[in-house]
C-alpha cells in the first residue's frame, strides 16, 4: 500500500500501487475537500550493462556556471559522443543541461570522449548551433575541432561551460 497526501488539505489517502501498471496517470478525488489531483505511477529504472563501453561514464565532466539563465550544474560525459545543449522534452541532446536561455540550441555542441592506448581524448566541434560554440574565447569554425584540457572553458550562448578531467 501506497500512502499520498492531498495537495490542498493534506489529507493521506492510501491506494494499492502494484494494481497498475507503471507509467499509467491515477486521478484521485480527496475525501475532505473534494481536491482532484493526478499522480504517474513511476516507471523502474532501467539499468545499464557495466560492460557496455559506449555508454560508461568517465571521470570527466563540465560545470556549467551560474548566471541569469541557469543555475551551477555539472554535465557528466560518457565515452562516444555527447550531444550538449538545452534540456527540453524530447531533446537529441544526451548531455543537456536546465536553462531557458533563448540563444542555447536543444542541440548546441559534441564532445567527443575516445579511448585511445589506454588514454581519453576529449574533442569538441559546433554542433552546428546558431549562436556559435566559443573554445577560450574563439569561435568554432564549421567542421572545426580542438582538442579539450583540464580547465578549457566554452561558451555556448550565455552559458560557461569549464571542463574538468
Amino acid at each position: 500500500m501506497k500512502r499520498i497526501r492531498c495537495p490542498k488539505c493534506d489529507e493521506a489517502i492510501q491506494f494499492d500501487e502494484t494494481a497498475y501498471e507503471p507509467g499509467r496517470v491515477l486521478v484521485f478525488e480527496c475525501p475532505s475537500c473534494s481536491k482532484r489531483f493526478r499522480l504517474r505511477i513511476p516507471t523502474p529504472k532501467v539499468q545499464t550493462s557495466p560492460t557496455d563501453e559506449a555508454s560508461q561514464e568517465v571521470s570527466a565532466h563540465f560545470v556549467v556556471l551560474e548566471n541569469a539563465f541557469q543555475l551551477r550544474q555539472e554535465i557528466p560525459l560518457r565515452e562516444g559522443n555527447n550531444v550538449i545543449g538545452r534540456s527540453v522534452k524530447g531533446t537529441a541532446a544526451n548531455a543537456a543541461f536546465k536553462t531557458v536561455d533563448p540563444s542555447i540550441d536543444t542541440t548546441h555542441c559534441i564532445v567527443s570522449v575516445q579511448r585511445r592506448k589506454g588514454e581519453l581524448l576529449f574533442s569538441l566541434r559546433d554542433a552546428p548551433s546558431g549562436t556559435g560554440t566559443f573554445y577560450q574565447g574563439n569561435i568554432l569554425g564549421l567542421k572545426e575541432q580542438v582538442l579539450l584540457h583540464e580547465g578549457d572553458v566554452v561558451n555556448i550562448g550565455a552559458a560557461t561551460l569549464i571542463f574538468h578531467e
